[in-house]
């Protein structure tokens, strides 16, 4: 089979946290390679072809393993082409709009400024001075005022409306009145300051955004100052979580061989952090039978399944893609942890990500197959890579890329340990991923980053 083909509660500070997270019995340098089969047995070193005795062997079991594994690069790139960007377009209310991409341009709705402001607290003021004061001010959101002649002036807020022929706008702190309201300045007034002037910053029919921009919250705030109640964007991708495994508890402490499930509480979060509405999410246990009712009926864009992606007894994943016929786009990624992860196309533009059971190893399937994907669907563009110098050097798989939590201190980023497949504590207090080349990376060495979608902004802000 090729890579491609068809299938027949601790209160710690944060700083008090990294320091916890950086102890450990891992060694100076890095952590040690795991195995991340997916299971939570205990892990294992993977070898590395030695000459003598049994070094054939060792390597043509590598080889057996790797044949169709896909390089993690190449995979992140199938899984950007998998789907088809959405050629629909929904009308959304601004309040429902954040994270989507605009589909049509958004162009003013009217001048803005839509008449002359004042841009101060202060005095509105005609002509040289002095200038005698009126009784009666200008506030924002009244009628038109009446209009000044020379040598009068008016208090006026911030935003209001400028009474007509005024010549500027003397600050509050700027100017003094005597004993019979009479306005004095204390420095020089040019013509026209502090005036915002009516389309200052664009007329009616104005080009303000193209389509294809993500709608952020300043987005927002400009939309609503245009004059827009709703916005035309590409609609969120849709997304189903399918949560397998007979072992898992949802609630309590582990015992008689049970565990909790992390990944049911982590991944709807995370996929809405990456831009998708989670529909749905469904414990299956390891139950083939359910698995292929719930794919036949799903009409998510995007099915994440958990577990069951290796070739242990009870796991069905790929058993079941085959009697639906489904192509298999990634079989296995040169990645740790997260080797066993699965990109397959159910019908025309759905597919599914099959995430190894192990949680971090899972977290390395969502940004490998999941993000790019989504990312598609939404319509949204790849960010720009960048690269830090690590500040500690680490270990690397002697074949494949290692992803490694890191958090970020000024230039430099420091790995992270509690690194294994099957741990969350790096990951709970990193900014972002490390991506660690084959036979691992020195001190100072330069690093791809992988940001974390909540690294920048807040948790229910839905973007990358």
């Amino acid at each position: 089979m090729t890579a491609s083909g068809q299938y027949e509660e601790v209160d710690f500070g944060v700083e008090e946290a990294l320091a916890l997270v950086k102890e450990g019995s891992v060694k100076e340098g890095g952590a040690p390679v795991h195995d991340d089969s997916g299971s939570t047995g205990a892990s294992r070193p993977v070898p590395s072809p030695a000459p003598g005795a049994g070094s054939r062997k060792d390597t043509a079991e590598h080889h057996t393993e790797h044949h169709t594994a896909t390089p993690w690069q190449r995979a992140r790139a199938i899984a950007g082409r998998a789907p088809r960007r959405p050629d629909t377009s929904v009308s959304v209310t601004l309040d429902a709009a954040l994270g989507l991409v605009l589909a049509a341009p958004l162009a003013a709705l009217s001048d803005l400024p839509s008449f002359d402001t004042s841009a101060m607290d202060g005095w509105a003021v005609a002509g040289p001075g002095p200038w005698d004061v009126r009784a009666e001010g200008v506030l924002a959101g009244r009628n038109e005022p009446q209009r000044l002649t020379d040598g009068e002036a008016v208090r006026i807020a911030t935003g209001a409306r400028i009474p007509q022929d005024a010549s500027a706008v003397i600050r509050s702190e700027h100017g003094r009145t005597d004993e019979k309201e009479r306005l004095y300045a204390t420095r020089d007034v040019l013509h026209g300051q502090d005036i915002r002037p009516r389309g200052q910053e664009c007329r009616s029919g104005d080009p303000l955004l193209p389509p294809g921009t993500l709608v952020t919250p300043a987005v927002l705030g400009l939309a609503a100052a245009a004059g827009y109640d709703t916005v035309v964007a590409l609609p969120r991708p849709r997304a189903e979580v399918l949560v397998l495994g007979d072992e898992l508890l949802t609630e309590g402490l582990p015992h008689d061989g049970l565990i909790r499930d992390a990944l049911g509480p982590m991944l709807p979060p995370w996929l809405r952090a990456l831009g998708a509405e989670v529909v749905a999410v469904r414990r299956l246990g390891d139950d083939a039978e359910a698995l292929r009712k719930a794919l036949k009926s799903s009409d998510a864009d995007l099915i994440v399944t958990t577990g069951g992606t290796a070739a242990g007894p009870v796991d069905h994943v790929h058993p079941i893609l085959r009697r639906l016929g489904a192509e298999l786009l990634v079989d296995g990624v040169e990645v740790r942890p997260g080797h066993p992860m699965l990109l397959a196309r159910l019908k025309e533009n759905q597919h599914l990500v099959g995430l190894p059971g192990n949680p971090l190893a899972a977290v390395s399937g969502l940004l490998t197959l999941a993000e790019p994907l989504l990312r598609t669907l939404a319509g949204r563009a790849a960010p720009e890579s960048y690269t830090l110098p690590l500040q500690d050097g680490v270990h690397g798989h002697p074949y494949d890329t290692r992803l490694i939590p890191v958090v970020l201190r000024g230039d430099r980023a420091v790995p992270l340990h509690y690194n294994g497949p099957a741990m969350l504590r790096g990951i709970a207090v990193a900014d972002a991923l490390a991506v660690v080349p084959p036979g691992g990376a020195r001190p100072g060495q330069e690093l791809e980053i992988l940001d974390l979608p909540w690294a920048m902004a807040g948790i229910e802000v839905c973007f990358t």
